[in-house]
C-alpha cells in the first residue's frame, strides 16, 4: 500500500456560511410590506361593511326562501308585495336620511340596513324614506327597474298589485310556473338590486 493515501481521520469540514435572513434587507422591501398589510385590513374592512350592510338582503332572502316552500298558501303570496316594499324602504341610502338643522346645513341619522319585519315596528321606527313606500304603478315599477341590474317583466308592479289586492279565487286560479316565476323574479330583485352606498 501507499503510505501517502490520506486517511478519513485526516478530513476536515469545511465551514458553513452564514444563514441567510428571511427579513428584507432594503427599506423598499420593508415600504411594500405595509403597503401590502394596509390594503388588506382595507379589503378586510370593505368586506365586513358590505356583510353588514347586506343584513337586510339576506333577512329578506331567508323570509323569501319561507314563503317560497308555501307557495300554495294565499297568505305567502300576498306578502311577496309587502316584502318587496320592505326591502325597497331598508336600502340604505346616504340622502333619504337627511334632515335639515340650520341653514345649508344636513344632519344625517344613522342608516338603518336591517330589513322591518313587523310594520307595526315600522311605523315607529326612525325617519324612513316615505317616498318609497308611497309609490304605486308606474312609479313602482319605475323604482324597481332602475334599482334592478337584471330586467324585469314590464308588468312587474302590475302583478305585485294583482298579489296584494286580487280576490282569493284569481289567486288560486293562478298556475303553478306563474307562481313561481313570480318568486324567481322577487329573488332575483332582492339578491341583485344596487345599494347606492
Amino acid at each position: 500500500m501507499n503510505p501517502n493515501i490520506p486517511s478519513i481521520d485526516q478530513l476536515k469540514e469545511l465551514g458553513l456560511p452564514a444563514p441567510v435572513s428571511y427579513a428584507p434587507q432594503t427599506w423598499g422591501w420593508w415600504v411594500l410590506l405595509g403597503l401590502l398589510v394596509v390594503a388588506v385590513l382595507l379589503v378586510s374592512a370593505r368586506r365586513v361593511w358590505q356583510w353588514r350592510r347586506d343584513r337586510y338582503r339576506r333577512e329578506a332572502l331567508v323570509r323569501l326562501a319561507e314563503l317560497q316552500r308555501r307557495s300554495d298558501d294565499l297568505n305567502a303570496l300576498r306578502e311577496l308585495p309587502e316584502l318587496l316594499k320592505r326591502v325597497a324602504l331598508s336600502i340604505p341610502s346616504p340622502t333619504w336620511n337627511a334632515k335639515p338643522v340650520g341653514p345649508g346645513l344636513l344632519a344625517k341619522a344613522p342608516v338603518q340596513p336591517t330589513l322591518i319585519l313587523n310594520v307595526r315596528a315600522a311605523s315607529r321606527a326612525s325617519p324612513l324614506p316615505q317616498g318609497i313606500g308611497a309609490l304605486g304603478g308606474k312609479e313602482w315599477q319605475a323604482f324597481l327597474q332602475r334599482h334592478s341590474s337584471k330586467p324585469l317583466p314590464a308588468d312587474f308592479s302590475q302583478q305585485l298589485a294583482q298579489l296584494a289586492y286580487a280576490p282569493d279565487a284569481t289567486l288560486r286560479a293562478l298556475p303553478a310556473e306563474h307562481r313561481q316565476q313570480l318568486f324567481d323574479t322577487c329573488k332575483l330583485w332582492v339578491e341583485h338590486h344596487h345599494v347606492a352606498a
